[in-house]
């Protein structure tokens, strides 16, 4: 929840331009940006003719009706957008929303035909009990599988205690989780859509580390938070990406 419509369309004019001044980097890396509701009609302008795609932060289940303050599917990619986040840590851990609420939406979503970079990710108090696996997993199980095509899903994952606290997982932290969450694509989806789906790490990705963690040999990508909000740091994460690939 960041940005006025003048703000974000001079954060994307300075993204794009950095984009279009690193010739050929979007041919090694995709770029997604996620605005808030009130500003995808704008940034669908913003970025139109570029490669930078276009994501909802959410999105509700149902494809119509009495749900004020939520949006639908339909309006998301009526405003241009061809991705969405489900199950972002703070619409599980701020707003209650539960495995079966994320089930539905997931499963909205892919019908409608939109990508679903659906999160997943473990609490300090998670980790420090030994559990990241068993929560991550179980998180896993709630949302895919039957009627949730592989080819329509990206995979985030996201260490709870690692968000906006300045702590972020060691390369190898985020490559053992990585690697765990493709063992487990592989079980609902098989090897080659285990090999092939995208996983990205999300959590206190900075233009410091961005580097190594996605060195990793299970580490697709990152899901930047407050980088993001910084030309700059955005860029020259989306450079550390790039020459990993």
């Amino acid at each position: 929840m960041y940005k006025t419509l003048a703000q974000a369309r001079e954060l994307v004019s300075v993204i794009r331009s950095g984009l279009d001044a690193r010739p050929g980097i979007t041919d090694r890396v995709d770029v997604l940006i996620c605005p808030s509701a009130t500003l995808l009609f704008p940034m669908a302008k913003a970025v139109d003719g570029s490669k930078i795609a276009l994501g909802g932060q959410n999105a509700h289940f149902e494809p119509q009706g009495a749900f004020t303050g939520e949006i639908s599917i339909s309006m998301l990619k009526d405003a241009g957008a061809s991705h969405v986040l489900i199950g972002h840590s703070e619409r599980r851990h701020v707003f209650g929303e539960s495995g079966d609420l994320l089930a539905k939406k997931v499963r909205a979503a892919v019908r409608d035909e939109l990508t679903v970079i659906y999160c997943v990710g473990e609490t300090l108090d998670e980790r420090e009990a030994g559990r990241s696996e068993v929560v991550v997993e179980r998180q896993m199980g709630e949302a895919l599988g039957d009627g949730v095509s592989p080819t329509s899903l990206v995979i985030a994952y996201e260490p709870v205690w690692a968000i906006g606290t300045g702590r972020t997982a060691t390369p190898d932290q985020a490559q053992d989780m990585h690697a765990f969450v493709r063992t487990r694509v592989e079980s609902i989806y098989g090897e080659d859509v285990a090999q092939s789906m995208r996983i990205l790490y999300g959590g206190s990705v900075k233009p410091g580390n961005a580097a190594d963690l996605i060195a990793g040999v299970d580490v697709d990508g990152v899901l930047v938070g407050g980088a993001c909000l910084v030309a700059e740091d955005f860029l020259a994460i989306i450079s550390a990406v790039a020459g990993q690939r």
